[in-house]
């Protein structure tokens, strides 16, 4: 049966991430599943996961169901993704691991909250926070108490290059071992260039031009859903190319990458198509983006994120084991987890790992006494 699986291999196209070359930090056990299938399951029955359900997407604290949170897209990008790769012949088990955990490591309040957690991150001397090498970082040693999911590289590696800058034209990968990939996951903390990080394989290249898919269209009719914008607002050149509903920009971008990538070693856009994206992305953060919260919902958001930042830090210099941080957090983790990290970065990854309701029942609990 695991040789069968194997044999999966030899319908691929020939520029796909192969079964047989998954690369894991640790030797693992065999079973039915193919390696990437066997992070699928590792990755969406992790606890990470299932607080994707309550973290946001682009608007917080809205009172309307239908507006998307960060599980909703995940699942967009992921279903984008997997029919890209299934129509070029690609690893969709690789794509659809990569694409369900990519945003693992968000933090409350979406983009707003990564910002001012990166703030206080780098006050703290931790280094810069970016969502995508957190995410890899709670699959590699936070997950499993500590011990991490034994994740494959280019599952993580794929995580981690998921929001890079958009190439002109096309997507191509770049040849990866554990070595540079561990230098490029190191040196982030330090650097502040995750833009500049290239997937080592074609399904992350995938993933990523997925991830723009799977928001530019979605967060349109959400800001439209809740009066933020109208229809009417979106240029007629970009509506021209791309249509003016998701489905329409979903189905043309995808459309054009299969006709343009089909057997290429590179994924492909259209240059008119690519330009009207450019143009969207601009449009979406001039009249959404920047508007997703007021001055005094991020006055708010940053004063509880320093406040319960120090309160938990204080907890930790203090033995404080009355502390949720300890009852809910540190005292699940191994001793490696415990000694190999500052308290600045426990506090770090127990806060990036919330929902957005436990962060202000956390704020209340704690800061408001």
């Amino acid at each position: 049966m695991i040789k069968d699986n194997m044999n999966r291999d030899r319908y691929l196209s020939k520029y796909a991430c192969l079964n047989k070359d998954a690369v894991r930090f640790s030797s693992d056990n065999d079973d039915i599943r193919p390696s990437y299938f066997k992070d699928i399951d590792r990755i969406i029955y992790s606890l990470s996961y299932t607080r994707y359900i309550d973290k946001t997407q682009v608007f917080s604290n809205i009172l309307n169901d239908n507006i998307s949170k960060r599980m909703t897209h995940v699942q967009l990008v992921s279903k984008i993704a997997r029919t890209i790769g299934r129509a070029l012949n690609l690893n969709e088990d690789l794509i659809e691991a990569i694409a369900l955990g990519h945003d693992l490591g968000h933090v409350p309040f979406g983009h707003t909250g990564e910002a001012i957690l990166n703030k206080i991150s780098l006050e703290h001397n931790e280094g810069y926070f970016n969502h995508n090498i957190q995410s890899v970082r709670t699959l590699m040693s936070v997950e499993n108490y500590g011990k991490g999911n034994n994740i494959t590289l280019q599952v993580l590696d794929g995580i981690m290059c998921h929001n890079g800058l958009l190439p002109k034209g096309k997507y191509y990968p770049r040849k990866k071992d554990l070595s540079s990939f561990l230098k490029e996951y190191e040196e982030s903390y330090s650097k502040n260039n995750i833009k500049t990080f290239i997937p080592m394989t074609l399904e992350g290249c995938v993933v990523r031009i997925s991830d723009i898919i799977g928001y530019i269209g979605r967060d349109i009719e959400d800001a439209i859903r809740i009066n933020r914008i109208t229809i009417d607002q979106i240029p007629n050149n970009i509506k021209k190319v791309l249509g003016q509903t998701n489905h329409d920009i979903i189905n043309t971008v995808v459309m054009d990458i299969i006709n343009n990538s089909m057997d290429k070693p590179y994924i492909k856009i259209s240059d008119d198509v690519y330009q009207a994206i450019v143009d969207l992305k601009k449009f979406n953060n001039d009249n959404i983006y920047q508007y997703a919260n007021t001055k005094e919902q991020i006055e708010k958001y940053t004063k509880q994120f320093e406040e319960l930042f120090n309160k938990y830090l204080n907890d930790l210099k203090t033995n404080n084991q009355d502390s949720d941080i300890y009852k809910v957090f540190l005292n699940n983790m191994t001793n490696d987890y415990k000694k190999n990290n500052t308290n600045e970065r426990i506090v770090i990854d127990y806060i990036a790992g919330m929902t957005d309701d436990y962060f202000e029942r956390q704020y209340h609990n704690n800061c408001e006494k």
